[in-house]
């Protein structure tokens, strides 16, 4: 070694770890570079197409006033949370004031990604992904709130085909809360309900659910867990048509509507002994694109005149479908069904695979004179029925929407 080398500077530690970083640095993208092209067609092959991750829903807000409720024409994201509660005994007039004052601050700040007042896990709250809140109102709230209910909002009629059970039945408030998000839902119902509990008691909590978003196309039809298409018959939203078979037009719910809620058990276990075939003919309908047996799309209005080579109706008198329209007694009511689906564990011992089934939501400005009529056809002859049991069962009467500075269900209630 030179004198001119042995005084020369030598490099410090920290300047020998940089250069090391470089280096590696360097031979990664190297060897990242190599990988490239094996991938891609060799050397001076194109560059990776630009990245097609999925988009990202969590920032998605649907507002929460207006003149209707958000959460009935809003199209029906992948998760909701139906729960029933009871006035607590001692809740006046003024109490329900406040409640719903304390629903709607709540319901607003969440459905914007807001955390609500006093929220104690405020992160949960920046992913609104398309929430919304909806609010109806049972009989007992309006004699609470000292208002005359409709006629029409009582229990349904008893129907054979019904085994319900109270855990699942009734209530005088429901909130609906429903979003792309699982974790989103979870965090809103518990938010609503802290603020609730003061003046309102737990009688059920529905969970449901349907498809992820981007896993079927933007609008389409959701598919039951008996695999079957489930309100092809749904009037279309946004139309003349879906607010004259949803929106109530005259009285104190004008601009609302009312709302059923039916838990309907669905025996896949005994779904699964039938073959497709048969599966069809009780729906009156194909499974796999949900046109109707006499032919066309799902869209297509099914003829019920069309007979088979043998003489025998193409889809039969006890078809669902059939019975749902009311052709056979000259009748054809419409309602909206916004349905979601539930799995659960099954009961200990009751060698199910599962208790699965619907959590049947519709809406429909006349009770009296659209849902009821195609629930009792579908009561008194429906093959479906040897696979279904209603076990829980409510009716609502969901409120319009409210302008900011109001709360939901002031212009009924004043």
């Amino acid at each position: 070694m030179t004198a001119s080398d042995s005084s020369a500077p030598r490099p410090g530690r920290r300047q020998l770890l940089r250069a090391g970083s470089l280096g590696a640095g360097a031979l990664g993208v190297s060897a990242a570079s190599i990988g490239l092209d094996r991938t891609w067609g060799g050397r001076g092959a194109a560059a990776a197409p630009p990245s097609t991750a999925p988009p990202l829903h969590g920032g998605e807000t649907v507002p929460f006033h207006g003149e209707h409720q958000a959460g009935i024409e809003t199209p029906a994201p992948a998760d909701a949370t139906f729960v029933g509660l009871d006035l607590r005994e001692e809740v006046d007039r003024e109490g329900v004031l406040r409640l719903l004052r304390l629903l709607t601050d709540d319901a607003a700040r969440l459905t914007r990604g807001e955390p609500a007042l006093a929220d104690t896990e405020p992160e949960l709250a920046m992913a609104p992904a398309a929430l919304t809140v909806t609010v109806g109102f049972g009989r007992g709230l309006m004699e609470r709130a000292e208002r005359a209910a409709p006629s029409w909002l009582e229990p349904l009629p008893a129907f054979g085909i019904d085994e319900l059970r109270e855990e699942f039945t009734g209530g005088d408030l429901l909130l609906q809360v429903a979003a792309e998000d699982p974790v989103t839902v979870s965090h809103a119902v518990r938010m609503l309900l802290k603020d609730a509990r003061a003046f309102t008691r737990v009688r059920w909590v529905q969970p449901g659910f349907r498809r992820s978003p981007g896993t079927v196309a933007p609008g389409a039809t959701m598919r039951n867990l008996f695999g079957q298409l489930d309100g092809s018959a749904n009037p279309t939203t946004g139309t003349p048509h879906f607010s004259r078979v949803v929106w109530i037009e005259e009285g104190p719910f004008a601009g609302g509507t009312s709302m059923v809620i039916r838990r309907i058990r669905m025996d896949l276990d005994g779904w699964d002994e039938v073959d497709r075939s048969a599966r069809e003919q009780s729906i009156g309908t194909r499974l796999d694109d949900g046109a109707p047996l006499s032919g066309g799309t799902e869209t297509s209005d099914p003829d019920f005149e069309q007979v088979s080579a043998n003489g025998f109706p193409v889809i039969g008198e006890f078809s669902h479908l059939r019975r749902a329209r009311g052709v056979d007694e000259g009748e054809h009511q419409e309602i909206f069904r916004r349905p979601y689906n539930f799995d659960l564990a099954p009961p200990p011992g009751s060698g199910s695979l599962s208790e699965s089934g619907q959590v049947f939501v519709s809406f429909q400005a006349d009770l009296r004179g659209q849902f009821l009529p195609i629930q009792q056809r579908l009561d008194t002859l429906d093959l479906l029925n040897q696979w279904t049991t209603p076990i829980g069962s409510a009716v609502f009467a969901i409120p319009p929407g409210c302008a900011e500075g109001e709360h939901i269900g002031e212009s009924v209630l004043r």
